[in-house]
């Protein structure tokens, strides 16, 4: 789900371990060591993973026989788009029965031998949990919108019309922008702040957050690892709707977002579920201030494991960002939890247009060189890295121009909006090329045959054209492929607890094009050092010229563990660390 603030993810244990984790003799003590601050989290949107079947759409068996692939990545959780019943709205986000498979993806065996298959290979598995809003096809709201004394009618929103149209509200998905939808059958109108096919569930209803709770402990009880709440800071809302100031949609998460009600909400999910199982909690979205986040995922409040920030990837534009603004996100970000709490890193997901065609160059001469950068810099920052499948190998941007191209909700229907109110629509299909979310749903390009590997029938979504030159099975047989860069880089973080729970110091604040930090712990100090530009840069560090061990560099991969200088002269994109002396 698409939202435009912040985001995520608690059990306690000082743990004593050998130091040769860091690569230096001796024993050091982490405080609050837990395995989802060390887990690098890679992410599955499984209609385009891999199809087994032929029909097009990817499937939990496509998943099952690709683990051996993702597993040889090094990651150490996989996190699921939505695979529940539903009638497809916005590709799962509109639930229709909580405890079932769709039916595109498979069945409930074929969940628990991808599950047992995850486990067996030492794979963790979170699910995205959909309860800001279900599908209108969900027996909880044909229930609700059957009558005005239906048991159900208080699990959503609803404004009796007699009361006249209820004050406005700003829908993200919706044609018109409206988040009320009048409904006939009760002359009432229910709220909805994504599509019309996703009314809100009502939070302040008790029944309705037990029936959540038990939905959790349904998938916990499997065996499942964490939960990715969907949207959740919009969860609880001031149910008697005052009237917002003329123009607020366009901040709309100051008055959506993190209603009071909610850390009562976590409070009491967690006492529930959360603490009951060794699991991690991940909701969507942490408010307006780095206070509101840091409320989420104190752990001393009892509510959630993880912050999943949004700033950083509302950067990107398509006429290019600021490294300085960049620099400067990530680095207010990292000092909030300094001390308390945690954070996701990362640049793309399923709502976003990819990686490289956002945050790098898809340019061939610098699509392999940038997309390896932006890997590097996820890797090397503290919290919890989420990185987005089909990334691993510098997929791209499909260039998508017609609209007949896009499967999207948001994009259509904002398509038709803008067509409504007479927008240049020669712009906004430039804009949508860039930054529309079908760009990072396109088929995962597995090798060069038909449709990339992904599908013997037709593709629910085109395959990006590009899948002959950049694909798995061609990046398997290349040693300095992005591929095998992702996995050295993995390699190199776990090897060096420093990049994990290390201090971060941002250096040469002020260069426009080089991205220069180091993480210390225990003695130990690391140098990255990124240019974010297609021209060579320098970065002003009081490093140079230091002896340093280099430990990985994306212009040659084989030079690693040489005792040298540093280096601060940096050729486009290059992405360089050493280990200080």
């Amino acid at each position: 789900m698409k939202i435009s603030a912040i985001t995520l993810t608690a059990l306690a244990i000082a743990v004593l371990f050998s130091a040769n984790c860091f690569g230096q003799t001796g024993t050091s003590t982490i405080k609050d060591r837990k395995w989802w601050k060390e887990a690098v989290v890679y992410q599955i949107y499984p209609r385009s993973f891999k199809d087994n079947n032929g029909d097009g759409v990817g499937d939990l068996k496509g998943i099952i026989s690709k683990l051996d692939y993702i597993k040889s990545l090094g990651v150490d959780v996989v996190w699921l788009n939505p695979i529940y019943s539903s009638p497809n709205d916005d590709n799962g986000y509109d639930v229709s029965d909580y405890r079932n498979i769709m039916s595109d993806f498979g069945t409930m065996d074929d969940f628990n031998t991808m599950l047992k298959g995850m486990h067996d290979r030492g794979i963790k598995l979170v699910m995205d949990l959909v309860v800001n809003h279900s599908s209108d096809e969900h027996e909880w709201f044909k229930q609700s919108r059957s009558s005005r004394t239906s048991p159900y009618r208080e699990y959503y929103h609803w404004w009796n019309a007699e009361n006249g149209k209820p004050p406005y509200r700003y829908s993200l998905f919706d044609i018109n922008h409206d988040a009320w939808r009048y409904d006939s059958l009760t002359n009432a109108y229910y709220l909805h702040y994504f599509s019309r096919k996703q009314p809100d569930l009502n939070w302040e209803n008790p029944k309705v957050r037990q029936e959540v709770y038990g939905i959790m402990k349904f998938w916990a009880d499997k065996g499942i690892d964490g939960f990715r709440m969907d949207a959740f800071q919009y969860a609880a809302k001031d149910t008697t709707f005052p009237a917002f100031p003329k123009g607020f949609e366009r901040n709309f998460n100051q008055y959506y977002g993190m209603v009071p009600n909610l850390h009562g909400y976590l409070q009491q999910m967690n006492k529930e579920v959360l603490s009951r199982y060794n699991v991690m909690s991940v909701a969507e979205g942490a408010g307006n201030t780095y206070e509101d986040a840091h409320n989420m995922v104190d752990a001393g409040r009892h509510e959630l494991n993880m912050a999943y920030a949004f700033d950083g990837v509302g950067i990107a534009r398509s006429k290019g960002y600021s490294l300085l603004h960049f620099k400067a996100v990530f680095s207010k970000w990292d000092s909030v939890f300094a001390e308390k709490g945690w954070v996701s890193i990362f640049l793309a997901n399923h709502d976003q247009a990819r990686l490289v065609s956002r945050f790098g160059n898809p340019t061939p001469a610098f699509r392999d060189l940038s997309s390896k950068m932006l890997t590097t810099f996820i890797l090397t920052m503290r919290g919890t890295p989420y990185y987005y499948n089909g990334d691993e190998l510098g997929m791209t941007n499909p260039g998508f121009t017609k609209i007949e191209d896009y499967r999207d909700v948001q994009t259509l229907n904002e398509y038709h909006h803008q067509q409504n109110i007479g927008s240049d629509m020669t712009v906004f299909m430039k804009e949508i090329a860039f930054s529309s979310r079908d760009n990072g749903r396109t088929p995962f390009q597995w090798d060069g045959s038909k449709n990339a590997g992904f599908t013997t029938g037709t593709p629910w979504i085109k395959v990006n054209p590009n899948y002959t030159v950049i694909n798995a099975a061609k990046e398997e047989e290349d040693p300095n492929s992005c591929l095998n860069y992702f996995r050295k880089a993995i390699k190199l973080r776990k090897d060096n607890l420093a990049l994990v729970y290390g201090k971060y110091t941002l250096l040469d604040k002020s260069n426009p094009n080089v991205y220069a930090y180091t993480r210390e712990m225990n003695g130990k100090k690391l140098l990255i050092l990124l240019n974010f530009s297609n021209t060579a840069a320098k970065a002003a560090t009081t490093y140079n010229g230091a002896n340093a061990k280099l430990l990985l560099n994306n212009y040659d991969n084989k030079v690693v563990n040489a005792l040298s200088k540093v280096n601060t002269e940096l050729r486009p994109y290059e992405a360089v660390i050493y280990q200080l002396q």
